[in-house]
């Protein structure tokens, strides 16, 4: 089980070559995100991994640096999609949060349980999204099936985004 660390010990751990993996991991799914998935619409929707990419680091790297990662990928992903003011800012850390949590009680870090966990991250982020459409443009029948197309037109590039982390993985110590 992990020690309860303060921020200035865990800086000190820190790695900076698995900081720069995570830096360009970022930059790569966000460049990903907005280039190539936003091309690929089913219907006028397109898939977005992001939330998979904050519940994989959340889930191999713990909380504070799951949910640091979320933070600064939420900032970065809201400035990339105007519509969104700070809704991936607080999302992607509580996703981050909420998968580490998870990986630590109940389930394991293999790729079944992460993709169990990025489809509820997916849910989360397209009930999100509708209720932004809703304050803004009140409710269409239309919004149920674009939330549930959303989600599962994001699972396959979702899947993609296991793989670093997995591989960068450090082991906790007792």
């Amino acid at each position: 089980m992990r020690q309860n660390t303060s921020f200035k010990e865990l800086f000190r751990t820190v790695d900076l070559r698995i900081g720069l993996k995570y830096a360009l991991y970022m930059f790569l799914a966000l460049l990903c995100q907005t280039m190539l998935f936003s091309e690929f619409r089913i219907f006028g929707v397109c898939p977005m991994a992001l939330p998979a990419v904050a519940v994989a680091v959340g889930m191999f790297e713990g909380a504070s640096w799951g949910g640091l990662f979320g933070l600064v990928m939420g900032i970065f992903t809201d400035m990339a999609y105007v519509e969104s003011t700070i809704a991936f800012t607080v999302l992607f850390p509580a996703l981050a949060f909420a998968a580490d949590f998870m990986a630590h009680f109940f389930v394991n870090r293999r790729f079944v349980a992460f993709m169990g966990l990025s489809f509820l991250g997916l849910l989360a982020t397209a009930l999100v999204q509708m209720l932004g459409v809703f304050a803004a443009d009140g409710w269409s029948a239309a919004m149920p099936g674009t939330v549930a197309l959303q989600t599962l037109w994001s699972l396959p590039p979702a899947a993609l985004a296991y793989f670093p982390p997995a591989r960068w993985i450090r082991k906790a110590t007792l």
